[in-house]
């Protein structure tokens, strides 16, 4: 969840109160959020020591949704609102003298359909800024960035001081050699191109420059006179920079996704309408586009909703009237009244700063929380339910157990892991079909999801090759396959895996591990051509690159299928065709030195690996 750092002393000012910390904190969990830290104690050690130190701040944790509480102004307007010092603001479109003919226009161009299609845009007139006020401005940009914007992938704001510019403006995309400006910050012109490698060397805005960098097009927005205001997701123009001075402000959002461009365009507008001469006032603006469609920016309909006093008190357990839930959702920056013809109707009017309002269980949490969770009555369920285990997790238990029981350690060790660790390091060759790769994983260590325990267990006993020997480790989990048939595109597979490290290999070991978990199983033990037998496991040798040659052997399974006469000849036609019946469930052997010296291991170990899949029980009919 973001966290957002509020000047404690302008927030006690906002509230019109002080708050201890105890006090503070019951406020917020009443409401819904939760106080990470408190810097004041930090702050006086500094004092003390005579160190230079910021003002004291209240770092907030916001849920992900809450777009409206990203800045000290809207989390101080819905706090007020909550405790009852205010109402829900109401925001308003302030059109010029001139009405609709008078707007700002913005042309978009079609060539934008390339790289950003879709645009809107903003004025606040007559702002006031102070130092912190204005601070507050450029983080909340920051944090919409970062969070519902997915830094700047599928939104990007731009902020600039309107009297250095005029309209109407053009929203254009054009190759990067005919761009030229002078970026914010620096005083020389640069073309697109230029800013690239410009820019590289700077970490705030190098992880922004893959967005267009391999477009032919960059997007780019030009005044009336040719003036670059910005180029959109990754720097704005020196020219049209805002300051404190600044008094009208022209905002503008690109974006990739016009959902996410709706509610950036009216948290950044509706946020910081408060500092405009008339409080809760924007001014909109025209855009046209390239089909001669005209709308008007933001939108800041309130969105009518309903709400029913019935379903709150059947999720919450109360006996509310449809006026007094309605009483609640006030409270929680929502405009609530009762309708008319129907008594357990709350109709709701949702404001353009609250777009986490998608159901009426949005609005029965609301009122939940307003009401206050603590409060809620504690009752027992009207229903009486009896869980069972799956049945891939109670025999994988029975696993665990037993070979728990003969004297190996569980090992748990992480489901994701480097793509030579799952191919190379085992001597397997990736097929491209398989593994489940990660998009875009953080660090090496994490790129696919594990087709094997192998590399678990043996990244276990690398890093505990210090402890006496033997070593011997196991794991039961899942391994992941890439399955096209299925919806996800991917399945969960159970198996259960053991290494044993010593100074000999100790093959008879695992194989002997093998025996006793299959006894456990009720699973005998036949001969490969016993033909008769109507259920066993078996082993054969194999040759696998992971495994010492000749040391390595393949784990048959036959499933039970009744034994009589025509069963067993079918099973004897089809194994003379090569093509029985039997599963291969898994491999046992010696492991290869290649993969060993891999895996830093320098003595040498024996590996079990089987699926538990085939041997799942059918879970009883009265539970299914």
């Amino acid at each position: 969840m973001p966290t957002v750092s509020c000047d404690k002393e302008e927030l006690w000012k906002r509230l019109g109160r002080e708050y201890s910390a105890e006090e503070f904190d019951r406020l917020l969990f009443e409401f819904g959020l939760e106080l990470d830290e408190d810097t004041t104690e930090e702050v006086e050690e500094l004092k003390k020591k005579g160190l230079p130190a910021e003002r004291p701040q209240l770092k907030i944790e916001i849920p992900a949704n809450r777009y409206d509480l990203l800045c000290i102004e809207g989390i101080s307007r819905a706090l007020r609102v909550f405790l009852g010092l205010d109402k829900p603001p109401q925001y308003k479109l302030a059109y010029p003298a001139g009405g609709e003919d008078a707007l700002l226009t913005t042309t978009i161009e079609p060539e934008t359909k390339q790289i950003r299609p879709y645009f809107a845009c903003a004025v606040l007139r007559n702002v006031k800024f102070t130092e912190r006020s204005y601070e507050s401005f450029i983080d909340l940009q920051d944090k919409l960035h970062q969070n519902i914007c997915r830094r700047r992938q599928f939104v990007a704001i731009g902020t600039h001081d309107l009297d250095t510019i005029q309209a109407p403006f053009r929203y254009r995309a054009r190759p990067p050699k005919d761009i030229k400006f002078a970026p914010l910050g620096k005083s020389k012109e640069y073309t697109a191109e230029e800013l690239m490698t410009v820019y590289e060397s700077e970490k705030h805005l190098a992880r922004y420059l893959p967005i267009i960098r391999d477009s032919p097009v960059y997007p780019i927005i030009y005044d009336k006179n040719d003036v670059v205001l910005s180029m959109p997701p990754i720097i704005n123009s020196e020219h049209s920079k805002i300051t404190l001075n600044t008094r009208n402000i022209f905002i503008d959002v690109t974006a990739t996704d016009e959902t996410k461009l709706n509610i950036v365009t009216n948290i950044i507008a509706t946020m910081f309408s408060e500092y405009c001469e008339v409080p809760y006032t924007i001014e909109p603006c025209k855009v046209i586009y390239p089909d001669g469609t005209t709308r008007i920016t933001p939108d800041l309909k309130y969105r009518t909703t309903s709400a029913h006093a019935s379903y709150v008190n059947s999720c919450t357990g109360l006996q509310l009237n449809a006026t007094e839930v309605a009483q609640l959702l006030e409270r929680m920056t929502l405009t609530a009244s009762v309708s008319p013809n129907d008594a357990d109707e709350i109709i709701v009017q949702v404001p353009p700063t609250r777009p986490d309002i998608l159901h009426e269980c949005d609005l029965m949490e609301d009122a939940a929380i307003a009401y206050g969770f603590n409060k809620l009555p504690d009752t027992f369920p009207t229903t009486s339910t009896v869980a069972q285990p799956l049945a891939i997790s109670k025999l994988s238990d029975i696993v665990r157990l037993e070979w728990g029981l003969a004297g190996w350690v569980e090992a748990l060790p992480l489901i994701l892991c480097s793509h030579e660790e799952n191919f190379e390091w085992l001597n397997r060759k990736d097929d491209g079909k398989t593994a489940v790769r990660i998009a875009n994983p953080k660090t090496l260590e994490f790129q696919v999801v594990r087709t094997s325990l192998l590399q678990g267990l043996l990244k276990t006993i690398r890093e505990n090759r210090s402890h006496p020997l033997p070593i011997r480790v196991f794991e039961s989990a899942d391994v992941v396959f890439k399955d096209p048939a299925l919806e996800r595109q991917a399945r969960n597979v159970r198996h259960a895996a053991a290494v044993w490290c010593n100074k000999t290999a100790g093959f008879e070991v695992v194989h002997g591990l093998l025996d006793r978990i299959m006894l456990m199983l009720e699973v005998p033990r036949i001969a490969s051509n016993d033909f008769k037998a109507t259920t066993g496991y078996y082993i054969k040798e194999r040759e696998d690159p992971t495994f010492f040659p000749g040391r390595a052997a393949t784990i048959y399974y036959r499933p039970p299928k009744g034994s009589n006469g025509l069963q067993v000849l079918k099973r004897t036609l089809k194994a003379a065709l090569n093509n029985p019946d039997d599963l291969e469930i898994g491999v046992l052997g010696i492991l290869h030195p290649t993969v060993l010296e891999k895996f830093e291991i320098s003595y040498p170990c024996s590996a079990l690996e089987f699926t538990l899949e085939p041997f799942k029980k059918e879970l009883q009919t009265v539970w299914t």
